[in-house]
């Protein structure tokens, strides 16, 4: 009987370190129906665990003073792509296939959108040359990244210069 528990705990365990992420369209469909319900827009954001600008994000949006903000104002949801190696198993399945139909194939990352809760999207991570802002840290990248919010959420100005102050990290 205890190598039968031993077996089965030791069987779960592989489960579920095993188990696949989940689809990216699952990933997008479920931040849509959350978005509906709360009236909100969802920023999906394709990232990759080698991704130097995409941590620098997530830690720029999940800080204390951000994190609030952003989760007033959207469902934020994560698509993991381009990973390599043993880190494959990090991916999404379908996520780059879903980052290529936004046109974000040849972005890089981090590549983030702001879609409407009934899947339009409004708005992505281009700047008007068309180059990614990707992670924004110059003063000219985070103004661009803060009309784009300010043009798709309720933020106020209070919340936007929040926003400024945390990702503005350089000069140039």
């Amino acid at each position: 009987m205890k190598s039968f528990k031993i077996i089965l705990i030791a069987s779960l365990l592989l489960f579920q370190f095993g188990k696949a992420q989940e689809k990216a369209d699952l990933v997008l469909n479920k931040a849509l129906a959350q978005a509906r319900t709360e009236h909100k827009n969802v920023l999906l954001v394709f990232h990759a665990s080698w991704c130097g600008w995409c941590k620098l994000m997530e830690k720029n949006m999940n800080l204390p003073e951000t994190k609030p903000i952003f989760d007033k104002n959207f469902v934020t949801a994560y698509i993991d792509v381009q990973e390599r190696g043993e880190k494959k198993k990090l991916e999404n399945p379908g996520g780059q296939e879903l980052m290529n139909s936004y046109k974000g194939e040849n972005a890089g990352l981090p590549f983030w959108l702001i879609i409407g809760p009934k899947g339009d999207v409004l708005t992505n991570s281009f700047d008007d040359r068309s180059e990614n802002l990707g992670s924004p840290a110059t003063p000219a990248e985070v103004a661009t990244f803060l009309a784009k919010l300010e043009k798709n959420s309720k933020m106020n100005k209070d919340e936007l210069r929040v926003i400024e102050k945390v990702f503005v990290k350089k000069e140039k």
